[in-house]
């Protein structure tokens, strides 16, 4: 059975492995823990545990139980004192970390509990902190503040600097067949794992293909007016290696009433800019892999999932675009 490991966090990577549970594929999610914002941030500083929030919806997506279970999972608290904004999902993952003793046994054994199609395992085993180096040299801390610093981005970096993954992580990419990097927000949500320094070197050693599925909109905060090319080019600048074979792009036309509600938030379509990623070496896919409904766009978790199976395959046929 082919392996796909996934590296990402926020809502992209979710949205992905919906699609990809669906495949008799060998599947493994890598998770960011570098939130420290909301629900996460509260039981973060509170119990001293890694961010559950992101682990949380990934092993909702993988889950394979009842839809009422799911929303139990998933369920909000909107009042009571100290419950509010918490999700109950976390709360089970911070009771879980307390009853185990950790954190990734903790997700190990809601993963049998959710009846979870493939791994997910935390990029490590304790909160990581991100920073933010700006343009003008000011450094911000705090994954949840770094978007809305208000100025451009250099460089982003972890403490403490000597985080180590799983050993079973670092097995997982030794092993995969395809790596899949994306979707979520470039600095605050796939960045941070790769910056684990033993996960950023694998990735870079690893002779498995490697595919960076680019982001449908821009971000302000993180990628005003970011090309493609732009996206990979940060990814670069932050690792040892021009580690990537593909990049996946969408170029089907967003509805103007969406792009306008989006330009409010200073958001704009990622443009595939084709020239440029081709001069990066790259095998260049841009599709209609999108997914538009009720003003909001997302990647079309069937499309996006039936595209990186067909990476596995033996090249038969040229997919460039």
């Amino acid at each position: 059975m082919k392996k796909i490991v996934v590296i990402g966090g926020g809502t992209g990577l979710p949205v992905l492995l919906r699609g990809l549970k669906q495949y008799d594929v060998d599947l493994t999610a890598i998770v960011t823990v570098a939130d420290d914002g909301g629900s996460s941030g509260r039981l973060r500083d509170e119990l001293d545990m890694p961010p559950p929030g992101d682990i949380r919806n990934v092993l909702a997506a993988l889950s394979d139980v009842e839809p009422l279970i799911i929303e139990l999972f998933q369920h909000r608290f909107e009042n009571g004192n100290g419950l509010s904004g918490h999700s109950l999902g976390n709360l089970i993952l911070a009771a879980m970390t307390s009853i185990t003793g950790d954190f990734v046994r903790a997700v190990r054994e809601m993963g049998k509990v959710l009846n979870v199609r493939g791994k997910v395992l935390p990029a490590a085993n304790e909160s990581v902190v991100l920073h933010a180096e700006m343009e003008d040299g000011t450094i911000v801390s705090g994954e949840s503040k770094i978007p809305y610093s208000g100025k451009q981005i250099k460089r982003v970096f972890l403490t403490p600097e000597n985080i180590e993954p799983l050993d079973e992580t670092i097995t997982e990419l030794r092993t995969a067949d395809l790596i899949v990097i994306g979707p979520g927000s470039l600095y605050t949500s796939i960045l941070p794992n790769l910056l684990v320094p033993k996960i950023g070197e694998e990735v870079c050693k690893s002779k498995a293909k490697k595919v960076y599925i680019c982001n449908v909109m821009t971000q302000a905060g993180e990628t005003l007016n970011y090309t493609a090319s732009d996206h990979v080019k940060a990814l670069y600048d932050h690792m040892a290696c021009a580690f990537l074979d593909a990049v996946i792009v969408n170029d089907a036309p967003i509805l103007p009433e969406t792009k306008e509600r989006y330009a409010k938030e200073f958001a704009a379509p990622v443009v595939c800019d084709i020239r440029e990623l081709e001069a990066l070496g790259l095998q260049v896919i841009c599709d209609a892999l999108i997914d538009e409904r009720d003003g909001t766009v997302r990647h079309d978790t069937k499309k996006i999932a039936a595209l990186l199976v067909s990476l596995l395959a033996p090249p038969s046929h040229d997919t460039h675009v």
